[in-house]
C-alpha cells in the first residue's frame, strides 16, 4: 500500500471468502508547503463517458500527487535502478527480510489499523496460475489506458520469469487478479465492480474502497481459498488513475508483487520496494530474490518460518554462493 503515512498491511475476513491480506501504499514525504460466482466481464464505458472532463476534486487530487512525486524525486527517492553498489546485501539480510516480509503482518486481521501482535504466521502464495487483467474507470483517458495495459502485461511477464510461476496478463474472463485503474470520479463504478467480483465481500472491506482517503495511493487485496487460508485464489489491486506516470508504475510494481504473497514491509529491507521509505519505486534485484524464494516448490503454503528456515538457508546458499 503506498500512502502519505507509512505503508500498511492489515488482514481481514471477507464473509465466506477469506481476505487473506490487504496492503496499501503511502507516501513517506509530504509535498513542500503542505467461492464467488462466475466473474462478470469488465464494464466498458462509452467514448463520450471516457472523454468527460475530470471533476474539480479529481483535478485537485492529480495536482497533489504530482507535487508528491516531485517532492520525492527532489529528495533522491523513487529510484528506478533496482539497486547498485551503494545498496549491498548479504545472505543474512536476505533471510531476515524474507522472514519479515513473507511471514509477518503489519496490522491485525479484521481489526482495521490495529497493529499486529508481531507473531509470525504461515507462508502465503498462489498455487494456481495467476491470470491478470486490467480494468479502467470511465474517467481514464484512452492514451493512459494503453500505457497502463502495456505496463501490467510487461510486468506480469517479468514476475513470471522471476518466480517460475505461471503469471500472464490479458486473461479476460479467466482472470483471477484484477488490476483496477480508477479515479476519484469512478468511485461508484469501483464499488460496483468489486461487489461483482467478490459478492460476499464484507462491508468493512468494501468501505476501504468507498472511503479511501487521498493518503492511500493504491492497495491490493488477496483472497485465499475457503478451506486453505494460506493459498491465494483471487486478488484485486486498486491504483488511482490521478497519479503521474512514475507513482502509478510504482503502485503497479509494489501491489502486484505484494499480491503474490510478499505482503508486509520492513524498514531494514534495502534495496527494496517493501519498505516505508520510498527510496525505490520499482522492483529491485533484492525483491526479485524474495520472489524466487517464495515460489520455490520447496516452500509450501502454511509453512512456518521455523520449518522453512533450513530450506531457505539452502536456497539462498544455492542462489548466491553462500556469502554471509
Amino acid at each position: 500500500m503506498r500512502a502519505e503515512i507509512p505503508k500498511a498491511l492489515f488482514r481481514a475476513l471477507c464473509g465466506a471468502a477469506s481476505l487473506a491480506a490487504l496492503t496499501a501504499c503511502t507516501d513517506m514525504a509530504a509535498p513542500p508547503a503542505a467461492k464467488p460466482e462466475a466473474r462478470p466481464s469488465a464494464q466498458k464505458p462509452t467514448a463520450a463517458t471516457a472523454q468527460k472532463p475530470p471533476s474539480e476534486r479529481s483535478q485537485i487530487l492529480a495536482a497533489h500527487y504530482s507535487r508528491v512525486q516531485a517532492s520525492l524525486l527532489a529528495q533522491g527517492l523513487l529510484r528506478t535502478g533496482g539497486g547498485g553498489v551503494d545498496t549491498p546485501y548479504t545472505d543474512t539480510d536476505l533471510m531476515r527480510n524474507f522472514e519479515a516480509i513473507a511471514f509477518h503482518d503489519e496490522y491485525a486481521r479484521d481489526r482495521g489499523l490495529t497493529p499486529a501482535d508481531g507473531r509470525s504466521g504461515g507462508l502465503r502464495k498462489w498455487t494456481v496460475p495467476v491470470r491478470m487483467t486490467t480494468e479502467f474507470g470511465a474517467s481514464v483517458p484512452q492514451a493512459q489506458r494503453k500505457i497502463d495495459e502495456k505496463m501490467v502485461t510487461d510486468y506480469a511477464a517479468r514476475l513470471a520469469r522471476v518466480t517460475g510461476h505461471s503469471i500472464t496478463a490479458d486473461a479476460g474472463a479467466a482472470a483471477n487478479f484484477h488490476v483496477l485503474f480508477m479515479g476519484e470520479d469512478d468511485r461508484d463504478q469501483a464499488i460496483n465492480r468489486i461487489r461483482a467480483l467478490v459478492p460476499n465481500i464484507s462491508p468493512a472491506s468494501l468501505d476501504l474502497f468507498r472511503t479511501l482517503p487521498r493518503t492511500i495511493h493504491c492497495l491490493v487485496v488477496a483472497f485465499s481459498s475457503n478451506n486453505n487460508d494460506y493459498t491465494y485464489r483471487r486478488a484485486i489491486a486498486f491504483v488511482r488513475s490521478e497519479h503521474p506516470d512514475l507513482l502509478r508504475k510504482s503502485c503497479v510494481h509494489e501491489e502486484l508483487a505484494q499480491g503474490l504473497g510478499l505482503a508486509n514491509d520492513s524498514p531494514r529491507a534495502r534495496p527494496s520496494i517493501f519498505n516505508d521509505d520510498d527510496e525505490f519505486a520499482l522492483l529491485t534485484t533484492h525483491d526479485e530474490e524474495l520472489l524466487r524464494l517464495l515460489y520455490s516448490p520447496r516452500l509450501k503454503p502454511g509453512m512456518s518460518f521455523d520449518i522453512a528456515r533450513p530450506i531457505l538457508t539452502q536456497l539462498i546458499a544455492e542462489r548466491r554462493g553462500g556469502n554471509s
